[in-house]
């Protein structure tokens, strides 16, 4: 393992993010990417699928002992959670149906598993994460300054940070509103509704199926986003491992279970094009992703950023210039360090 030190600070960049420029960039070269737009209305299918997957195997485990549990959490119940966590994501740009109301409550649908009421909270957040990337009071994604001093230098710490991800993830939501920004109204009614209904769904598997069926739901929602190889993603989205680039793609075997999550360049460039036509953006523009930074494994990423001393929860990128949607600040370009230009390269093989 090579030697250094995590950063102690944010990378502090006085360009504009990169994937608004890149997206008109493409769309002048490649006028057809335009016919990529629009739901995939499979994802619904896919979201029962996966809900009554978990369902039996929860009920499948109700007299299972604890290690059968947490050996079914981590072997099968991650992946089917995580692909759960894809279609919400999907849902937040509305890209399962038309409808904001129909993906809302598609969304509610694929928390059932989880367990823990987070559908609707994460769409919030979510789009002003793209919005404002690497905007520290408006940019959920980004870990919060205490947390990456607490936990974010050493490989203790850092395994501890992925093991309860959403514990972190939860909590850092808080400092919304700092800096004079408005911040983002938690409660509303559709908050409420995805509380109600899965504190039903919860009290009907503990009645019914027992809290060692509840017990498999919550391993398999804790593995699915921290300690596991598809908690990887998590990394793999926006951690410097190649600083100055802000945002990197998985093109790994795992995109075949997490529904293409992994092209996230892709994603952020353009939003409206549902999971299986990711790679078609790919593919229709190599002149602009071939020359990125890319990632093959996510095992092998979390095992990077857990031992790497270079690397930590402040190896990531902060805007010093405020952005306005759709409004150009000084030093956005398409030709930024880590956008096009620099040599092609992948790393945590």
């Amino acid at each position: 393992m090579s030697r250094g030190a995590a950063p102690t600070d944010f990378l502090r960049t006085p360009y504009g993010e990169p994937h608004r420029p890149r997206s008109r960039a493409i769309a002048a070269a490649h006028p057809e990417v335009r016919a990529l737009f629009g739901p995939e209305r499979r994802s619904f299918a896919i979201v029962v699928g996966l809900v009554a997957l978990q369902v039996g195997l929860a009920w499948a485990l109700r007299g299972a002992p604890w290690w059968g549990v947490v050996v079914a959490a981590f072997g099968v119940g991650a992946f089917a959670n995580h692909a759960l966590f894809v279609m919400i994501h999907e849902c937040s740009h509305n890209l399962v149906w038309k409808r904001k109301s129909a993906n809302w409550w598609t969304a509610i649908l694929a928390n059932l598993p989880i367990a823990i009421p987070s559908s609707i909270s994460f769409i919030k957040y979510h789009l002003n994460h793209h919005m404002f990337q690497g905007d520290y009071d408006r940019d959920a994604d980004i870990p919060a300054r205490w947390e990456a001093r607490l936990l974010g230098g050493s490989a203790p710490g850092k395994a501890i940070w992925l093991l309860l991800f959403p514990v972190f993830q939860s909590v850092r939501t808080m400092r919304f509103g700092r800096g004079g920004e408005p911040g983002i109204a938690f409660w509303d009614r559709w908050v409420v509704a995805n509380l109600v209904v899965q504190v039903a769904f919860d009290a009907l598997v503990v009645a019914l199926l027992g809290w060692q069926a509840m017990a498999y739901l919550l391993a398999s929602a804790f593995f699915s986003v921290g300690l596991h190889p598809v908690g990887g993603r998590w990394i793999q989205e926006h951690y410097l491992v190649h600083p100055p680039q802000e945002t990197y793609s998985y093109y790994g075997p795992l995109n075949a279970l997490a529904f293409n999550v992994g092209f996230h360049n892709e994603h952020h460039d353009f939003p409206h094009v549902a999971w299986p036509r990711l790679p078609r953006v790919k593919a229709m523009a190599p002149e602009f992703y071939d020359s990125l930074v890319s990632h093959r494994s996510w095992g092998a990423l979390v095992l990077k950023f857990v031992f790497d001393p270079r690397l930590g929860l402040f190896s990531r990128a902060v805007r010093v210039t405020r952005e306005v949607k759709g409004v150009p600040v000084p030093g956005e370009v398409t030709g930024i360090p880590g956008d096009r230009g620099q040599s092609q390269a992948t790393v945590s093989r």
